[in-house]
């Protein structure tokens, strides 16, 4: 930089996404603040599913025994049917294994998520400014100028970078003139309202009631005596707001003589399917909702977003200290494709609540988003060399490993900010030592798994063939994983030229 430009990033937005962003760049050492027009923190329950693969994210970022505590797994549904009430298991509760160790969705409401996000961040000695909001913004070769309105007059904010994460009417993303493409259905409306209720409905279930169309869902809220009610809203029909006149509709719908009291949070939702034209303007970048807005059924939107900070953190960092700022295009060649998948997924889901359909309502696999991969993107050449289950741009599985005597998981090794070397087999940690490892500013840790006598930062052997079975591999072979738990690159140790390619692409960066 040749300006005075102090701040490394300015993040709009403390939601989920933002917060997570501002984990990843905090503990990686980057000078970053976060704003927000907000008064405080979001008290409502609007997402409240945490999908599989991002309770392995909030374990990296140091937030996962929090998410636990804050939450359960989902309670099967219960359809009512006159006065039956039929259970269904329409969420599946998994058995975790080596490869997944978290495999089912959590249930937690937002602002719980949020607060276990926050407290990690203020960990790392970060923040959140509320009553802060953006209203104008320019940018130049060297940064951005930030105008913002906060509780103490205006202030001019220059910054490196700016991301926004400010939500579906993201005004960053207005700001730079980045199209927002899709469609906004007026008509089809949906209250949500977090309250108590006395009547003596059961928290064993998710309360559903068909009604012909005019759904009606509660669900329980874990450590809280709330529940998370859905309404469906006529075309025409004014939302009630007090909370007489929600019980009104209510009884009108359920037969059931229940009194919603003491409510916590409302809102009125439409279905938004909309995803950005670009994620990066310049020195101007989008995650989360600024990004990409879904209809809520099937836990994606907060998931996805969360997974955006994830992948642009280490990219962001990494750009901040040295590297090319072409790394930077990479973040919405990989995540803008992901989130036109998990946007038609939402909308199916969503759609098929008309229905009622089990076959069109189950959740599973599909929504865990443990299947994600970036193979065939700009850092994970689909050239690369597979094992019989992994290919560059995969998810990197756990698995059980033991070290000195003592058992470990690969995940614990993982953990932290740098890039992670596999060498598995005898030669593979001296066919590593051969090549120049470009690192973008994080560390680069190797780990040798059946290596006898190698040298690296973790020695350990494989127990029960966990690892051999997770990554499908039966001969020597190296790993390239990122920050961000993906691999970048596979190679078998006699045939190192799809590593060594992976490497010149990303040092060409650099």
């Amino acid at each position: 930089m040749n300006d005075n430009t102090k701040l490394d990033v300015l993040i709009v937005g403390g939601g989920p996404a933002g917060t997570t962003l501002g984990i990843e760049l905090r503990r990686r050492g980057i000078d970053v603040r976060i704003v927000d027009k907000a008064s405080s923190g979001f008290a409502g329950s609007r997402a409240k599913g945490i999908q599989p693969r991002t309770l392995e994210i909030m374990e990296d970022l140091g937030a996962l025994d929090d998410i636990l505590d804050g939450g359960s797994l989902y309670p099967r549904m219960g359809i009512h049917a006159g006065p039956l009430v039929v259970p269904w298991a329409m969420i599946k509760v998994n058995k975790p294994s080596e490869r997944v160790p978290y495999p089912s969705t959590w249930l937690i409401p937002q602002h719980r998520t949020d607060r276990a996000l926050h407290h990690r961040l203020e960990e790392l000695g970060g923040r959140i400014d509320y009553q802060c909001e953006v209203y104008d913004l320019e940018q130049d070769e060297n940064g951005v100028t930030v105008e913002i309105s906060t509780p103490t007059g205006d202030e001019a904010v220059r910054a490196k970078f700016v991301v926004g994460a400010d939500g579906g009417s993201s005004v960053v993303r207005k700001s730079v003139g980045i199209a927002f493409e899709g469609t906004t259905d007026e008509e089809d409306r949906m209250l949500i309202v977090d309250a108590v209720v006395e009547g003596g409905l059961s928290r064993k279930y998710w309360h559903i009631w068909p009604v012909g169309g005019k759904f009606v869902g509660a669900c329980p809220l874990p450590d809280s005596n709330l529940f998370q009610w859905m309404i469906k809203l006529d075309p025409d029909e004014t939302p009630p707001t007090t909370a007489e006149a929600i019980t009104g509709r209510v009884r009108a719908r359920t037969k059931k003589k229940l009194r919603l009291t003491d409510i916590a949070w409302q809102s009125v939702f439409r279905p938004n399917i909309r995803i950005a034209a670009k994620y990066r303007k310049g020195r101007v970048l989008l995650v989360g909702d600024a990004a990409h807005v879904h209809p809520p059924a099937g836990a994606q939107g907060l998931n996805t977003g969360v997974q955006d900070s994830y992948n642009l953190g280490w990219k962001l960092a990494g750009v901040l200290q040295g590297a090319s700022d072409t790394l930077l295009d990479s973040y919405e060649a990989e995540r803008q494709p992901v989130a036109a998948t998990v946007l038609g997924l939402a909308t199916k889901k969503y759609d098929a609540i008309a229905t009622m359909s089990p076959a069109a309502l189950a959740r599973g696999k599909d929504e865990y988003q443990l299947a994600v991969t970036y193979n065939g993107g700009p850092l994970a050449s689909s050239a690369n060399a597979s094992t019989s289950t992994l290919a560059a741009g995969d998810r990197a599985p756990d698995a059980r490993l033991d070290r000195d005597g003592t058992t470990t998981r690969l995940f614990e090794l993982f953990r932290g900010t740098h890039f992670t070397a596999i060498a598995y087999g005898p030669g593979a940690p001296e066919a590593l030592a051969s090549i120049e490892w470009p690192t973008f500013g994080a560390e680069l840790r190797t780990i040798a798994i059946d290596a006898s006598n190698a040298t690296a930062d973790d020695v350990v052997s494989d127990i029960d063939r966990s690892f051999r079975s997770a990554y499908g591999v039966s001969r020597p072979t190296a790993f390239l994983v990122r920050p961000d738990g993906y691999i970048a690159a596979i190679a078998l140790v006699d045939e190192l030229e799809p590593i060594t390619a992976v490497v010149s692409t990303m040092t060409s960066m650099s």
